[in-house]
């Protein structure tokens, strides 16, 4: 029943608030960062957010968890919806940020504190003071996936991937008390991705999920890793939840490693993040999303993999660090890797035209 509700709400959101998004101006304009053509309405997030509340309603009655988790998705999205509108400044943002994570560290007593084994030495348990790296892991998260949405359909698929991850780690551990929620997020997100990927037939506009959006997907996301990896029964290690996260957070990660470098903000625009080095070395939007959907699937692939055959977590930990930093020098020397690719792709189409 909640999945029907999910999908159906979500989709029938999308009619109702594009007529009424375009009449306020939410919407979203081009300009030199932003090369879509056209006002695009931002009513994706508000519409999958709509489309969850109603679900969990149905899924999980009166439990107070998902019920906080609920609320604390609506002042997010709240902001998301201002910031998209107004175009708050960085530290407003980030300040509701934090007044957001305390629903959950305080209302929820939900805190990352018990790191697990990651240097072969017994689980690392920082107790209490693992409420400042929640906070820390919230507003990561939130903008993690905000930074992500740059091309039709990445942040989305991104989300898609790593909520699907979550719900089958709950499902091979038999941790069936919140499996609904990451099915209910999945199927929230389904119809939002068939409008903003032009998939629906007919004269339907295309829509992007805004702020709002992209900062709902981050706090779900951290909310449902806490669960994961926290609670008294936890599904799986908090080390897996390094790979179920894993292209957002290192392309955020390496982005402000860079900035930071450069002596600039953490928070300035740019054109750096993994999908422009992809259309930059030649790629179509469709190409870059495919291949950038493949890597987070290869990443949370290898996240299950580890927890389903135990696989140390110092070595899950280093492997992680290991293409973090490969990641991270990639960055560094983008346009070495751009010409790299660019002269490899034009030596193929050579090579195919050469071809009898």
């Amino acid at each position: 029943m909640e999945i029907i509700a999910a999908i159906a709400i979500s989709f029938a959101s999308v009619f109702v608030l594009q007529p009424f998004a375009e009449k306020i101006g939410l919407v979203d304009k081009p300009n030199v960062r932003k090369k879509h053509s056209g006002a695009i309405p931002l009513v994706g997030g508000m519409a999958f957010y709509f489309a969850t509340l109603v679900a969990c309603m149905v899924a999980f009655p009166g439990d107070k968890t998902v019920t906080l988790f609920l609320i604390s998705s609506a002042f997010v999205v709240f902001l998301g919806v201002l910031d998209d509108y107004h175009n708050l400044s960085v530290r407003s943002r980030i300040v509701s940020q934090v007044l957001i994570a305390s629903i959950m560290v305080f209302g929820a007593d939900m805190y990352i504190h018990n790191l697990g084994n990651l240097v072969g030495l017994g689980d690392i348990d920082i107790n209490v003071a693992g409420t400042l790296l929640t906070f820390l892991a919230v507003i990561g998260a939130i903008n993690a996936f905000n930074m992500t949405d740059g091309i039709d359909g990445l942040a989305g698929s991104l989300a898609l991937n790593t909520f699907a991850s979550i719900g089958i780690l709950f499902f091979i551990t038999d941790q069936h008390t919140f499996l609904a929620l990451p099915v209910i997020l999945v199927c929230a997100i389904l119809p939002y991705l068939a409008f903003n990927l032009s998939l629906v037939p007919g004269p339907v506009k295309k829509i992007f999920m805004g702020d709002a959006g992209s900062m709902f997907i981050g706090l779900s996301v951290i909310w449902l890793l806490t669960i994961g990896t926290q609670s008294e029964t936890p599904a799986f290690r908090t080390v897996t939840a390094l790979w179920i996260i894993g292209i957002p957070l290192m392309d955020m990660a390496a982005i402000i490693y860079r900035r930071i470098r450069k002596g600039q903000s953490a928070f300035l625009p740019d054109r750096d993040h993994l999908h422009h080095i992809f259309l930059r070395a030649g790629f179509s939007s469709r190409q870059s999303l495919a291949i950038i959907f493949g890597l987070s699937m290869f990443y949370s692939g290898f996240g299950i993999v580890g927890e389903i055959y135990q696989l140390p977590e110092w070595f899950m930990f280093v492997s992680f660090l290991a293409i973090f930093a490969l990641y991270c020098y990639s960055l560094v020397h983008v346009w070495k890797v751009v010409r790299f690719v660019r002269r490899q792709t034009v030596k193929r189409i050579r090579a195919k035209r050469a071809a009898p």
